[in-house]
């Protein structure tokens, strides 16, 4: 990025106007939160940038400081951290916005994946956005991405739900995908991981579903088969970590074979 600036500085053509802002910023560069993915399990799928975006900001905005604690460490990333969770206050989100005022560069966080995805950071990029700093994004891992494509259903076109309600609107949630064509991917905890899957079943039938967990990890997981299947599979097998369910559309009701053909139909439909 500094090569870039460089030469627009260094064109002749370029407006005088544009350079001077150029040179002011690569001279004074602006405040800046930094969205950081980082592993959603195994700690070597991190990007390069994102190590060096790390190393680089002034504080690590964390959702579990003992948590990213263990990757700061593996890299030898000596930055001092803060965390910003589901709990926090109004008054630690106003905190980090001073700091960010203040000139501070920030590097947000969470505990596995994409920030913002499910999760509190959502509150500091949104309020970033509102107050005029610039924000930025080092993509990385996702789990919602990683499961999706390893379900082994259709993904040209899929929708994520997040985690189920706990009550309120969760039938109704669970209702609105009768009709849906596109594969839905939702996350769920171990302990609620049956009660989906039975109020799934009840509600739209025994469809494609592929269940995983411990996604890059040592003993990672992906059960694909209906969800009847799925629950006689679980009844027996303790639910055990998080989980990401990636469900078949209306159209997983149908045979094997009819499946099959229309997820190849639906492909080549998106060649021509």
């Amino acid at each position: 990025m500094t090569n870039v600036i460089l030469n627009l500085i260094q064109d002749p053509d370029s407006d005088p106007a544009e350079r001077d802002r150029m040179t002011d910023n690569l001279h004074h560069p602006p405040p800046m939160l930094s969205i950081v993915a980082t592993p959603i399990g195994n700690l070597e799928d991190i990007t390069l940038r994102a190590i060096r975006t790390l190393k680089e900001a002034d504080f690590v905005v964390a959702e579990d400081t003992r948590h990213s604690g263990l990757l700061l460490k593996k890299y030898e990333i000596n930055k001092p951290q803060i965390s910003f969770h589901s709990h926090s206050n109004e008054e630690q989100l106003h905190r980090l916005l001073g700091l960010l005022r203040e000139g501070k560069n920030l590097a947000l966080v969470s505990d596995a994946g994409t920030p913002g995805i499910s999760d509190p950071g959502f509150l500091l990029i949104d309020n970033a956005i509102k107050n005029g700093i610039r924000v930025t994004v080092i993509p990385g891992p996702s789990a919602v991405i990683t499961a999706v494509v390893a379900s082994g259903l259709p993904c040209h076109r899929f929708t994520y739900l997040g985690y189920l309600p706990l009550k309120k609107g969760r039938k109704r949630m669970i209702e609105s995908l009768k009709e849906s064509q596109y594969t839905t991917v939702l996350y769920e905890a171990p302990h609620r991981l049956m009660k989906a899957l039975n109020e799934i079943f009840s509600i739209l039938g025994d469809r494609q579903i592929a269940v995983c967990r411990e996604m890059t990890k040592i003993f990672e997981e992906v059960f694909r088969g209906t969800v009847s299947q799925a629950i006689a599979h679980f009844e027996k097998n303790k639910p055990r970590g998080e989980f990401t369910l990636v469900l078949g559309s209306q159209a997983s009701l149908l045979s094997n074979n009819e499946y099959d053909n229309m997820a190849s139909s639906n492909l080549g439909s998106l060649d021509k």
